[in-house]
């Protein structure tokens, strides 16, 4: 079986545009004001029985800075809808990423930290 998840995060954590350990599948550990990337699967469903599938993926970019927050958010949209369709990560072949949302401005509710998030769609096939 393939983590959607884990296929984001191991494209995104390859990246050198972004703080190394930044991109994460949880929040255990992080400390408020910790340069965060965290992803979750949002939602998807089977397209094409056994053989396509379609991840639904949240991306949520936390900085101290609200400018570099809304920067790293853009990086990781531009390297999802751009760059990742067409690779091969671990057993899954990226078919499209598509967007179904940008980033935009959502302030943490608890500790107020600068957060932009958005949602892409991944369509991957795997063995």
């Amino acid at each position: 079986m393939i983590d959607p998840v884990n296929i984001a995060w191991k494209y995104l954590s390859s990246l050198t545009d972004l703080p190394q350990g930044s991109v994460t599948g949880d929040m255990v550990g992080r400390q408020a004001g910790d340069t965060t990337i965290y992803l979750a699967q949002s939602g998807g469903h089977r397209m094409v029985r056994d053989r396509m599938d379609r991840a639904d993926i949240e991306y949520d970019v936390y900085h101290q800075d609200r400018a570099e927050a809304s920067r790293l958010a853009r990086v990781v949209r531009q390297a999802l809808l751009e760059q990742l369709p067409g690779l091969a990560v671990d057993e899954a072949l990226v078919l499209d990423v598509a967007e179904i949302s940008s980033p935009r401005y959502y302030p943490d509710s608890t500790s107020r930290e600068h957060m932009y998030g958005g949602e892409v769609s991944v369509f991957y096939v795997g063995p």
